[in-house]
């Protein structure tokens, strides 16, 4: 069995020719490392966002026939109380990586998120069983953000201590790559659907698809996570005997400005995912009348973009910093928030749409170039996970999670031609924390 995996990872693309190396190549142990943790981290993705890919036939499915808006907004409601988990799950499943290693923390996250996604994908709707149905779709959405709280701190954790000290950057770029592409196959997923079948089939039992695909995905990717080896940093520690016993008192006693810089980092990065690729093709929907299918395949192209432009823009952050390409993602985000939106209207074109998201898009490789190896290198290896995971998830509940409704309910109302406004706002305070973090370019991981 062994033998077999490893076989179909050494078939798996040589990422190191992405780009030109700035110091040694990658060894096979660091591409099947890199390999492991972005495939998980996409399945891990695709089940997170396919829920608010789907969210207007969910609420249909979940809630009582009445007003369409009030559906929408409990099936969005429940979209953030499963970022209520992120902060728990970012605790408890740092706390287990950091105590028992990054691989197991990596395995146990994937099994939790794919369970979830089959549980939603096969449960009755609300006409068959009543209320126990959105108890039902709570409950897997409370899974899927414990889950997703400690993917992020593993799988960063994982790749940057997997990687060589010129490639750190690098390496962690395909954190936000896998990201990404998790977004990209639950639109794809969503467009295929719709485009195959009939409005009535997708509504019945087109939905239910995605998310058993989407569980299913998780089951390859458990075997390949299984196959890869415990990074050297963390079983270096084991032998010294130098695993920290209270992670989690630890970031809050010792590295409690660290804490707050991870949050501060991932702020506007969080906020601006989930409006500019999350909820993106739903809000031109509503605000064009566009059909969701074009919406999904503007999306789909727009990041396809960012997937092709990622890698490199981690290499550009291992040679010119982490700071200069942040401080730009910050700048340029706070500068294209009212165009993304503003430039949106009636009979817009898809191709309008398309090239306005790929903008969106580009701007953010930036943050994702760069995030996950500054988050990883604020902390020892000892408290690592649970000091990225923990702040990270908060950042996502207090930012990313409640964006959809704060955004959905403001259309609804009115306001919605000011929401550009809260995004000038915290991607200007990124901006600040960016210009007065230290750079860590070249620096050793402690």
């Amino acid at each position: 069995m062994t033998n077999d995996k490893e076989a179909v990872l050494d078939r798996m693309p040589n990422i190191e020719t992405a780009a030109p190396s700035q110091g040694r190549s990658l060894n096979k142990t660091e591409r099947k490392a890199i390999v492991a943790a972005t495939l998980g981290t996409i399945v891990e993705y695709t089940d997170w966002v396919i829920y608010a890919t789907f969210s207007s036939i969910l609420a249909r499915q979940f809630f009582p026939a009445g007003d369409s808006l009030t559906a929408l907004l409990s099936v969005l409601a429940v979209f953030a109380v499963g970022f209520l988990m992120r902060p728990i799950g970012g605790a408890v499943l740092g706390v287990f990586a950091d105590r028992y290693g990054r691989k197991k923390g990596l395995t146990l996250s994937i099994l939790l998120m794919s369970v979830a996604s089959l549980v939603i994908g096969i449960c009755p709707n609300y006409e068959s069983i009543g209320i126990a149905a959105p108890i039902i779709l709570v409950l897997a959405r409370l899974t899927q953000g414990f889950s997703a709280g400690g993917e992020f701190g593993s799988a960063s954790a994982f790749l940057i201590e997997s990687a060589p000290s010129d490639r750190r950057a690098f390496a962690g770029s395909w954190q936000w790559f896998a990201i990404n592409a998790g977004t990209l196959v639950s639109f794809l997923l969503g467009y295929v659907l719709a485009s195959i079948g009939s409005d009535t089939a997708l509504e019945e039992w087109g939905w239910r698809v995605a998310f058993v695909i989407a569980a299913l995905m998780g089951l390859l990717t458990l075997w390949i996570r299984l196959s890869v080896r415990e990074t050297e940093v963390f079983q270096s520690r084991v032998k010294k005997k130098v695993v920290e016993k209270s992670p989690l008192r630890d970031i809050f006693t010792k590295h409690r400005k660290d804490v707050f810089r991870v949050i501060g980092v991932a702020m506007a990065g969080n906020l601006l995912n989930y409006v500019w690729m999350v909820s993106y093709p739903s809000q031109v929907h509503l605000i064009t009348g566009m059909p969701i299918r074009d919406t999904l395949l503007a999306g789909s192209v727009a990041v396809g973009v960012s997937l092709l432009l990622m890698p490199f823009a981690g290499m550009l952050a291992d040679r010119i910093g982490r700071r200069p390409v942040l401080i730009a993602f910050a700048l340029c985000s706070a500068l294209w928030a009212w165009p993304s939106f503003g430039l949106l209207h009636q009979g817009i074109s898809l191709v309008e749409v398309t090239i306005l998201q790929t903008i969106s898009m580009v701007i953010m490789t930036g943050f994702g170039a760069a995030s996950a190896v500054t988050m990883a290198e604020q902390f020892p290896a000892e408290v690592r996970v649970t000091g990225i995971a923990l702040p990270y998830a908060l950042s996502v509940t207090l930012f990313g999670g409640t964006s959809p409704y704060i955004m959905t309910a403001m259309t609804g109302s009115g306001y919605g031609h000011l929401f550009w406004i809260y995004l000038v706002v915290i991607s200007l305070i990124s901006a600040v924390v960016y210009m007065r973090m230290p750079e860590m370019k070249g620096q050793p991981l402690r």
